[in-house]
């Protein structure tokens, strides 16, 4: 199937395309479930059991989402090593290996022992694990969202590969049922010695799935073609080239997830430390109202998509952005009421913010560099934000709240990430219904150009 193509697909061709998709989404839903299972232990088990205790209880809450940072400092560099390898070897092979990688650790992290029987030892576990799960999802996305945007039309690019976007809303989901069930069904006592590792566990039986129907699709033609000249050595990939080519969309890709990825994880993650700890709410009833918020956000996703292939990719970021600036100066005011619709309300808003920058976001990286280095270049942009974004933002969220008893601070913050990001969006090109193949066929002049210019000189 060509990439270039504005026709409407043939019935073979979109058969493929949905076979493309839906083993992109089967893994991302795999690895996101992993990961948000973490997010979610994070609160509700690990501060409780992995962590020694104090008489305030942020403190454990800090070292919980201390380790929850390190699956994020991880990603660059799975980010940098899967793209490496991606765009010399294929992206389907390092989505096979990925998907192992983080089903494998997110299962032992199910059988980690507890602080009391075993001291340290059991968060240093717990962060080595968490490591190779950061290192793998690290690798995970760049692949996933190549593999569908590589498959896909010019005109329809936006709303195919925003797919595996909607798999990271289905996998928290995933992982939401699991934990509201095992909630419901267990007294806190039996969940906090056993029940939160069965979640955990669970994941070997989905990792084998998501694995098989990936081994059923292979790289899009485009790649084949731009492997050929990698692997004979006519053009250069990896981080040092797609640095020394395009550092523009680098770094403009670092600006726009700034906010995006901040965001999130104060809507998703620090959310359920806000209502638990400074609300009271109970854990069924965070879980029950995030099975709902997560459920519409991936019902989202794919319908921005579309709309970016109407209107650009540039107008539902910049929308995005500027509504998010506003979240939590109203979010956090509805949480504090403890009214279940009034919380779901402030959830579900910021997940409908966030849909908007997130579901655009694999056709415009992938619009902004060329096939031989396109794993590389999505990846660091995507990866390397997270470092000082999704890492970070529960940690600092909670830092602001155990010191100023105030979410104001927070709302502050997360305005000031927004305004990082909407000067990036300024410094974005527009790219819809650009044709990759001329990407690259530009991207070719240019390496010609060069070595005319020094066989010249």
């Amino acid at each position: 199937m060509s990439t270039n193509t504005s026709e409407a697909l043939k019935p073979e061709e979109r058969t493929q395309l949905q076979r493309v998709v839906a083993a992109s989404m089967a893994g991302t839903i795999v690895e996101w479930y992993e990961f948000f299972l973490y997010a979610a232990a994070a609160t509700l088990v690990f501060n409780k059991i992995l962590f020694p205790q104090s008489d305030n209880p942020f403190d454990a809450i800090i070292l919980a989402f201390g380790s929850y940072a390190i699956g994020f400092i991880a990603r660059p560099l799975g980010g940098i090593v899967f793209g490496h390898f991606g765009d010399k070897h294929g992206r389907k092979k390092l989505l096979q290996l990925s998907i192992i990688l983080v089903g494998t650790s997110t299962f032992l992290m199910g059988c980690i022992p507890t602080f009391e029987a075993v001291g340290y030892i059991a968060p240093v576990m717990l962060v080595l694990l968490r490591f190779i799960q950061g290192f793998a999802v690290g690798g995970e996305w760049g692949g996933a969202v190549l593999l569908v945007a590589e498959h896909s039309p010019r005109d329809a690019r936006g709303f195919w590969s925003s797919w595996p976007q909607a798999a990271v809303p289905m996998g928290n989901l995933l992982a939401t049922g699991v934990l509201f069930g095992l909630v419901a069904v267990l007294s806190d006592a039996a969940f906090l010695s056993w029940g939160w590792r069965v979640a955990f566990w669970l994941s070997a039986v989905i990792v084998f799935v998501g694995w098989y129907i990936r081994t059923k699709v292979a790289d899009a033609p485009i790649f084949q073609e731009a492997q050929e000249e990698v692997v004979e050595g006519e053009a250069g990939y990896g981080v040092a080239e797609v640095f020394k080519r395009y550092p523009r969309g680098v770094f403009t890709a670092m600006g726009l997830r700034f906010v995006e990825n901040i965001h999130y994880y104060l809507v998703v993650t620090f959310s359920i430390t806000y209502l638990s700890i400074q609300v009271g709410v109970e854990s069924m009833e965070i879980l029950g109202l995030l099975l709902v918020a997560h459920a519409i956000h991936a019902a989202a996703v794919p319908l921005v998509g579309k709309v970016g292939d109407i209107v650009g990719r540039k107008i539902p970021y910049g929308i995005g952005i500027v509504l998010t600036a506003t979240w939590g100066f109203f979010a956090f005011p509805l949480f504090d009421t403890g009214e279940d619709m009034l919380i779901l309300v402030a959830v579900v808003a910021g997940l409908l913010f966030h849909a908007l920058m997130y579901a655009c976001q694999p056709a415009m990286m992938a619009e902004m560099f060329p096939t031989r280095m396109r794993y590389s270049g999505v990846s660091l942009g995507y990866q390397v934000t997270a470092i000082v974004a999704g890492s970070m933002a529960p940690i600092i969220a909670t830092f602001l709240l155990r010191n100023f008893e105030s979410s104001i601070p927070i709302s502050f913050y997360l305005a000031a990430a927004a305004a990082v990001s909407f000067v990036a969006l300024l410094f974005t090109r527009e790219t819809r219904g650009i044709d990759l193949l001329e990407i690259d066929r530009l991207d070719n002049e240019r390496r010609a150009g060069e070595r005319a210019a020094r066989a010249a000189g």
